[in-house]
């Protein structure tokens, strides 16, 4: 299986370690660390020697009840981290969900759009399907980032539910001409969803792949790691590379995580020992 992007035919025969560059003042897990962009900047040489295979900027955080931020502010962010990234000689992904700083992001030759809201924001699906290689990530979020945590969620199949809305959104862009190759799939763990909703997701992460597109897992640091750790977010490394070797392990591709060292280690064993991946 492969990943098509901008400038880079991504190998998926094993997974793949996507760093996240949050150029934010406000995260989760690192909100302020990197939020000027030579620290960004620094912060993407750090992942690469620690064995990044795909850098993942992001100028606007979601975690739950984050305030939206304006757009010149968010392309101000992260502009300067993008192009310096780009000549990094990885694959770059823009982490957004505004059609102007995807479009913005693509003229610097960005590789992937990585997509909260899985590209219905006017005008997103046309932009990426006007592109002629860009790779796409579609997650699925119920609500937004300010209000999708508000009261209990509720589901009647939450792995059925996002598996129907991810179909959906795959085949708006393949109806407009974009390869298959070129979309992966991310569950939105911790979007509007409970604990149990997300580690459903993990368990029965099959019925997921078998859309026909690769899986991106974004476990790293989640409260619902803390929630079965008892562990505060700064103290999840150990729960967030289990559930990445977990994510892998049910055949995700991608990973999406802060502590790339770590997961690569791991990795590592899992795979020098002949374990399915």
């Amino acid at each position: 299986m492969f990943w098509q992007t901008t400038r880079f035919r991504i190998d998926l025969s094993r997974p793949r370690i996507m760093g996240i560059v949050n150029v934010t003042p406000d995260s989760f897990s690192d909100g302020g660390r990197h939020g000027q962009a030579q620290a960004a900047i620094r912060h993407c040489d750090l992942l690469l020697r620690e064995g990044a295979d795909i850098l993942d900027v992001g100028g606007e955080s979601s975690r739950p009840g984050a305030d939206p931020v304006p757009l010149d502010e968010e392309l101000r962010r992260v502009l300067p981290v993008l192009e310096a990234a780009a000549k990094l000689g990885v694959p770059v992904s823009v982490d957004t969900y505004k059609t102007e700083v995807m479009r913005a992001a693509l003229d610097l030759g960005v590789d992937i759009v990585n997509d909260i809201n899985a590209l219905r924001a006017p005008g997103a699906a046309e932009a990426v399907s006007a592109h002629p290689a860009c790779g796409v990530c579609l997650m699925h979020m119920r609500g937004e980032p300010k209000s999708m945590q508000a009261g209990d969620p509720a589901y009647a199949d939450v792995v059925d539910e996002v598996k129907r809305f991810l179909h959906e959104r795959a085949q708006v862009l393949r109806t407009a001409g974009v390869a298959a190759a070129r979309i992966a799939l991310d569950p939105g763990i911790g979007f509007g969803k409970t604990v149990a909703h997300n580690f459903a997701l993990l368990a029965r992460q099959h019925e997921l792949l078998a859309l026909g597109y690769p899986v991106l897992a974004g476990w790293s640091r989640k409260s619902s790691l803390g929630a079965v750790s008892g562990k505060p977010v700064g103290d999840r490394l150990i729960a967030s590379v289990a559930a990445a070797l977990a994510a892998a392990q049910q055949g995700a591709r991608v990973l999406r995580v802060h502590d790339v060292a770590a997961t690569r280690e791991a990795l590592q064993v899992w795979e020098a020992a002949g374990l399915p991946t």
